[in-house]
């Protein structure tokens, strides 16, 4: 398809069209590792499959076409996605990072990278001066994830982009939280959107998947050479299940969407919640920005329940029951959890309360469920 798709419909079509052999509306599973060739060398655009396998490349188009992107590549996981981008930088390079990022991303980058000799900066991204602040001649990359996680912090996109511009930098934001139904971060001018596709995208807590999406040709080789020579990609299956993911991605997030502003109302409005954090209250810090480049406030918010400690947070989350007590986030379920210590354990404790992660804190990923359920959940589980 030639003509550009609103988004509801590029979830669906985008990318796609029916498979050659026979016609196949959804692109087949093509469980092989390799190709049969005619001469070597000569084959039919497939000889290994970590090189290219025609399921995760229809995954790839499709990625692509709902980030409103060029080049899509598909991932063994967030993590990996990751990883091929600090694998574009050099030992001495500087990179930039939102100070309050998922444990896993900080663990990544200061237990794996700096042993390489990357350096990284946390600042905190809601005021630009700070970001100015940490450049230096050795800076090659600014790390962005917005909404933050789990303090549901808002970075300007845009903003970031035109310092990244200035000083002929890269510009990468991790888009989980938000996913390409609320924003597009290459349309405000970043260079690469990595997802944790395990989450939104895939969105049925059934598949672990990443993925990167950048418009630029130079960029996209050299990460494509990363991808084939590093060997982290997924399987048919997983990309299948991603792809299926995906054509309801639009119509889970009204859902997601709608439950969490129900959720985060409900929770401000309790007497035994002192602070909710969620980007859609006209209170939140950088609410004006999220409107300028959000669709809407998705399903992710963070509370404090009053007066409580470490294991008054626990008991309430150990009491929910249609709330299912997990890690991860972006399913079509319901989900609970413990930063301090599930999601950001990884993280030194005088770091992470530093940023707000403190024990008290709880994270919940607000599913499709009836929403009323789901505050009728928190009613028992609160007291």
């Amino acid at each position: 398809m030639n003509k550009k798709l609103r988004f509801n419909t590029a979830t669906i079509h985008g990318g796609q069209s029916p498979d050659p052999a026979y016609g196949a509306v959804m692109p087949p599973i093509y469980q092989t590792s390799t190709y049969a060739q005619i001469t070597p060398g000569g084959h039919k655009g497939f000889e290994y499959s970590r090189t290219h396998n025609p399921t995760r490349q229809a995954l790839e188009k499709s990625l692509a076409s709902i980030e409103d992107g060029q080049h899509g590549l598909a991932f063994a996981s967030g993590l990996a996605a990751m990883d091929a981008v600090m694998k574009l930088l050099s030992p001495g390079d500087e990179i930039i990072s939102t100070n309050d990022l998922y444990g896993g991303s900080y663990r990544l980058f200061t237990k794996i990278f700096e042993g390489f000799g990357l350096k990284f900066h946390f600042v905190a991204m809601n005021n630009l001066d700070h970001v100015e602040a940490a450049i230096n001649s050795n800076t090659k990359l600014i790390w962005v994830e917005t909404p933050t996680n789990p303090m549901m912090n808002i970075v300007d996109i845009k903003g970031i982009s035109q310092i990244a511009k200035k000083h002929k930098l890269l510009l990468a934001v991790d888009n989980t939280f938000a996913s390409p139904y609320l924003q597009q971060p290459l349309n405000l001018g970043a260079d690469i959107v990595m997802h944790s596709a395990t989450k939104y995208l895939a969105g049925h807590s059934d598949v672990v998947l990443g993925s990167l999406v950048v418009n630029d040709q130079k960029l996209a080789n050299r990460l494509s050479f990363i991808q084939n020579a590093s060997g982290a990609v997924p399987g048919p299956m997983d990309s299948f299940l991603t792809l299926r993911g995906i054509k309801t991605l639009h119509v889970r997030l009204q859902r997601h969407c709608e439950n969490g502003k129900a959720v985060a109302h409900y929770l401000a409005a309790h007497p035994k919640v002192e602070m909710v954090y969620w980007p859609g209250f006209d209170s939140h810090p950088n609410h004006e920005v999220a409107k300028k480049q959000m669709r809407d406030f998705g399903g992710m918010l963070s509370f404090i329940p009053k007066g409580a400690d470490h294991a008054a947070a626990i008991k309430i989350i150990e009491n929910l029951k249609v709330f299912t007590l997990a890690e991860s986030l972006g399913g079509v379920e319901s989900l609970a959890g413990h930063p301090a210590s599930m999601t950001h354990a990884s993280i030194p404790k005088e770091e992470r309360e530093k940023s707000g992660v403190v024990d008290s804190l709880i994270r919940l990923s607000v599913g499709i469920e009836d929403a009323q359920d789901l505050i009728d959940d928190l009613e028992q589980a609160i007291g």
